[in-house]
């Protein structure tokens, strides 16, 4: 069967766009090839800095010839029925329809529509010009004299050539020339742009990758990424060191190169005395190059790993020293930076009133920070205040947060204080994703205490589902109180998110919470906190105004808890009917939640579990029964009504179960509840082999109905066991 290649050659593509472009590329090609009647058995894309490819082999010849039979009205039907129907038909008279007789509805019209199949080159010249003249780049421009027409032609960067062949794998192809805006597709690309920019004549994919290698170009983006990781460790290896490996940044080199060569450049070693991930983030952002570190180490050392796109005469010493010069002059930047930070700032009298409010230390750097973000009013949100104000708020809530927690109150009030403080450092100004961390080294090279430092930088943890949770009680309890004051402030302005937007993050920062109170058995009753918060929301600088309802507003955002926290159990393996089992509008202890499903969990799946979840449902089924249609329940159950063994024992079984699963349950025991529970097994198997529920003596009857309602409150104590499949 015929292959398809495709190429579309530009000028620099954003290395982070590539990979989606030649995806989109991918699958609006092959929707569109499929849609107009043609099928493949594969199709793979390829990106470069200046291309996007596509192969799909075993494209069929032609589309199928279709035969379709479209119903129209009855024959006796109005005028304008039948000519809507014969101009939907594409028939020019009913005399092109075929009449047909039903014995029910009478004769109507039908159309006998027959499309001849088309040629794959016929269907790839109609479709391709729109997929490339819609291409859905983020960014996109126009260029030339053309630009200047209106629905001129707007791709990410300049178009300049197209290839489009089709045909068989062993035979001669042909060239499906479409052409767009003064384009036309053919079979020549080019190479390297420095090293071989002649033509290149291409047929098929194979020859088409070959030559391109001959080239300089390397094709497929995987092995340019695996040629650039290998080389880099081997350079690194022979120089005593190893290669900080950075997928990020690997991704991202791959897309800058089409023929890449690793080389290896230096600085001097005065900059070692930079904290690394200054150093790491300084040389990444500028110069896209890789660190290295003495092998078994964790310290930097002075030699960098660069990518260069070409294979330079001198094997590279110029490129080496051109990037060496910028590497030094941003290092020289940021130790700049890393020795401002540790000064005086210039308007220390102008910071006594922060510095008061927040009992800050004038004589300490970090602390001058501290009243520097408070003293210039840096907003939060409009509708949340300041990051002072905010401060102020998680400064209240971990607090309150330490008597759960346990941890030190004057630690957690000095951690919660310095927690944002280096949001106005020279460092994180240049880097902000080194807020925190950076925070932490300042305090430590100021004196602080170590549970402090870690919480300076541990309370923005967890912030993905990988990332580590926090250890130490005191960073525990700083990374609820900011986690819960955004949750809470967002939620009291309506902020919440929407579909797949979440601009602040609010489901990382919930999730967070979540896994912080289960990770580390944090017990925290979450709407009371939420009450806490919203008093503190009304105090001094800290004020913001609820949009709605506050109780209402605790409520939707413990259901969001309540969501994220499925998501986390589900992904430890938990079943989905067990958590709704135990999951109630009001479950704001989510620890507890967590352990029910563990012991529901382990009950369930044992057999005395599986056998009293049967019988139970057969109870609650039958009582449900009765009460839609309005059958008479006794309030209690009367001892003296109870006439067979069966449901006497039951009865004995139930209170005697009911108090001891309550009673642990109380204890927050779960699992010796599910095995006070477990005791009903073979009282309800026997109750449901010997006795007849709809008794003909009303009282009796309602005697009973009132013994199963006790099955269903017995087992209601620990879960509700009609959400549980099986």
């Amino acid at each position: 069967m015929p292959n398809l290649l495709l190429e579309l050659r530009s000028e620099e593509i954003p290395a982070r766009m590539q990979r989606k472009a030649a995806g989109d590329l991918k699958k609006l090609v092959t929707d569109a090839l499929v849609e107009a009647g043609l099928s493949y058995e594969g199709a793979r894309e390829y990106w470069t800095p200046r291309r996007l490819a596509l192969d799909i082999h075993g494209l069929t010849a032609r589309s199928a010839d279709v035969r379709e039979e479209r119903k129209g009205p009855r024959t006796d039907a109005n005028e304008k029925a039948i000519e809507g129907f014969l101009r939907g038909a594409g028939l020019a008279s009913v005399s092109e329809a075929q009449v047909v007789s039903d014995p029910k509805k009478g004769d109507f019209y039908v159309a006998v529509i027959s499309k001849p199949g088309r040629a794959a080159e016929e269907i790839v010249t109609e479709v391709m010009p729109g997929i490339i003249r819609d291409f859905p780049w983020p960014k996109s421009m126009r260029w030339g004299k053309a630009s200047s027409k209106p629905g001129a032609l707007r791709w990410v960067r300049p178009l300049q050539s197209i290839v489009c062949t089709f045909g068989p794998e062993h035979e001669e192809t042909t060239v499906i020339p479409f052409e767009i805006d003064g384009i036309t597709a053919s079979n020549i690309t080019y190479g390297h742009r420095f090293h071989a920019p002649e033509a290149i004549t291409v047929r098929r994919f194979d020859d088409y990758t070959a030559n391109l290698e001959k080239a300089k170009v390397i094709l497929d983006a995987e092995r340019r990424k695996d040629i650039i990781l290998h080389d880099a460790r081997d350079t690194a290896f022979a120089n005593g060191l190893e290669l900080v490996d950075d997928e990020g940044l690997l991704e991202e080199v791959s897309g800058l190169v089409e023929w890449p060569q690793v080389l290896m450049g230096s600085f001097e070693e005065d900059y070692l005395s930079i904290p690394s991930e200054i150093i790491r983030l300084t040389i990444k952002t500028n110069q896209k190059c890789f660190v290295t570190r003495k092998q078994g180490e964790e310290t930097l050392s002075n030699k960098f790993i660069l990518i260069s796109n070409i294979q330079a005469h001198d094997g590279g010493k110029e490129i080496v020293h051109g990037n060496g010069k910028v590497v030094r002059a941003r290092l020289s930047d940021a130790l700049h930076f890393w020795k401002r930070d540790q000064g005086d700032l210039p308007d220390l009298e102008t910071l006594t009133a922060s510095a008061a409010k927040f009992g800050l230390d004038l004589k300490q750097p970090l602390d001058q920070r501290m009243a520097k973000l408070d003293a210039l009013d840096v907003t939060f949100h409009a509708k949340l205040g300041t990051q002072g104000a905010r401060v102020a708020r998680i400064r209240a809530l971990a607090e309150e947060l330490a008597r759960v927690t346990g941890a030190d109150a004057a630690l957690t009030d000095r951690a919660a204080v310095l927690a944002k403080a280096d949001l106005r450092t020279e460092a994180v100004g240049e880097f902000p994703e080194l807020q925190g961390l950076m925070g932490r080294k300042y305090a430590v090279l100021q004196g602080e205490n170590a549970s402090v430092a870690a919480a300076i930088e541990d309370h923005y943890k967890p912030q993905g589902p990988s990332d580590r949770v926090p250890a130490d009680k005191v960073a525990i309890t700083v990374a609820l109180a900011d986690k819960l004051d955004t949750l809470i402030g967002f939620w009291a302005i309506g902020e919440k998110p929407t579909g797949s937007k979440d601009p602040f993050a609010l489901r990382r920062a919930a999730l967070g919470v979540v896994r912080i109170l289960l990770e580390r058995n944090v017990r925290l009753p979450l709407l009371k906190i939420m009450s806490q918060t919203a008093l503190l929301a009304k105090t001094g600088d800290a004020v913001f105004a609820f949009a709605g309802d506050p109780a209402e507003t605790f409520f939707d955002l413990l259901a969001f808890f309540h969501d994220r926290l499925k998501v986390y159990l589900r992904d430890q393996g938990a079943r989905h009917d067990l958590i709704d089992a135990v999951l109630t509008a009001d479950a704001d202890d989510l620890l507890m939640v967590a352990r029910r499903v563990e012991a529901l969990t382990a009950f369930i799946t044992s057999e005395d579990g599986k056998n009293l979840l049967a019988g139970t449902k057969r109870a609650t089924q039958l009582l449900a029964a009765e009460e839609k249609k309005g059958t008479v329940i006794a309030d209690a159950v009367s001892p003296a009504l109870l006439k067979l063994d069966a449901e006497k024992e039951l009865f004995a079984a139930i209170s005697a179960a009911s108090k001891d699963a309550a009673d642990a349950v109380a204890g927050e025991d779960f699992r010796s509840a599910m095995a006070a529970l477990s005791k009903l097994r073979g009282p309800v198997d026997r109750f449901f082999e010997d006795v007849l529920v709809n008794d003909e003596d009303a009282a009796i009857r309602a005697n009973r109905l009132a013994l199963l309602r006790l099955i269903r409150e017995a087992t209601g104590t620990v879960a509700d066991f009609s959400k549980i499949s099986g």
